[in-house]
């Protein structure tokens, strides 16, 4: 008979948020799979566990997903544990919980801290409906482009974010999606734990004053405000644009940036007889 898969969510800074369940199990299964062996060992002495370790993280996932389902098959119950909150949210586990479901195998939730969701509940910002997309494209062209598909979204935005490209990226969510509420919260239930709300230049000046900034941080986007409707024709908006110096290729990206098209469909549109 197979053993279990246990989906284990582990504190995200406070060792004390973590669950009695959660604890039991971690105690009770025979193996336990994490990102950082290290990482995961202080928690465990937290709690007097002492059980065997393997790593599990993004560059060894495909081939150590074939060792834990063999594992599973032969009927130990192993535990799948990531650095800090839920696993598989923004962080590996994805392949040996695909195949373990194909197999039959069971695969068993212990929910508990996400930093996502903690994020969100003490944001201010609405989440009757968000939407969560891991962290952004590290490439400033790959950025804009991603987040320019967020123009029309009526949901509220959550993303993770490196310190260290923090600034560029409040810089493209203000040229993009322009004023809209933001939300920065930084080391979650840490010592430091901080929540810093404006717009993404009213972050960005905030931040820029600081030597360097640190931690784990989770970036939240409000929804904007709705424009108004600009009935002007394409052609004349483009030509006002060009007037005022504007080069040609700029301008058509400025008004489909306005109205929410693609520079292909204005260009299309500009020369239809």
């Amino acid at each position: 008979m197979s053993g279990t898969l246990y989906i284990i969510a582990t504190p995200i800074g406070n060792l004390e948020d973590i669950s009695a369940r959660a604890v039991r199990i971690l105690g009770e299964v025979d193996l336990i799979a994490c990102e950082d062996t290290r990482q995961t060992r202080k928690l465990l002495d937290r709690y007097g566990i002492a059980k065997p370790l393997v790593s599990y993280h993004e560059h060894n996932e495909l081939a150590r997903s074939a060792d834990l389902l063999s594992e599973l098959e032969a009927g130990k119950n192993i535990a799948l544990v990531s650095d800090a909150g839920t696993p598989l949210i923004a962080d590996p586990g994805y392949r040996v919980v695909e195949q373990a479901r194909n197999r039959g195998i069971t695969v068993c939730p212990i929910p508990g801290p996400s930093a996502l969701l903690a994020a969100l509940s003490a944001s201010g910002l609405p989440t009757d409906s968000f939407s969560f997309h891991g962290f952004l494209p590290p490439k400033r062209g790959q950025r804009r482009t991603f987040l320019e598909g967020f123009r029309a979204s009526e949901a509220t935005l959550v993303f993770y974010e490196a310190p260290h490209r923090i600034l560029a990226a409040l810089e493209d969510i203000e040229e993009i999606l322009g004023p809209r509420p933001v939300v920065l919260a930084r080391e979650l239930t840490k010592i430091h734990e901080e929540f810093l709300r404006g717009t993404a230049s009213e972050l960005r000046e905030t931040l820029e004053k600081r030597p360097t900034v640190k931690g784990e941080i989770t970036l939240m986007i409000g929804k904007g405000e709705a424009a108004p409707v600009d009935d002007t024709p394409l052609a004349d908006a483009v030509r006002k644009l060009m007037e005022s110096g504007v080069p040609r290729m700029e301008a058509l990206k400025t008004i489909a940036r306005q109205r929410g098209l693609s520079k292909r469909d204005v260009y299309k549109r500009l020369n239809e007889p």
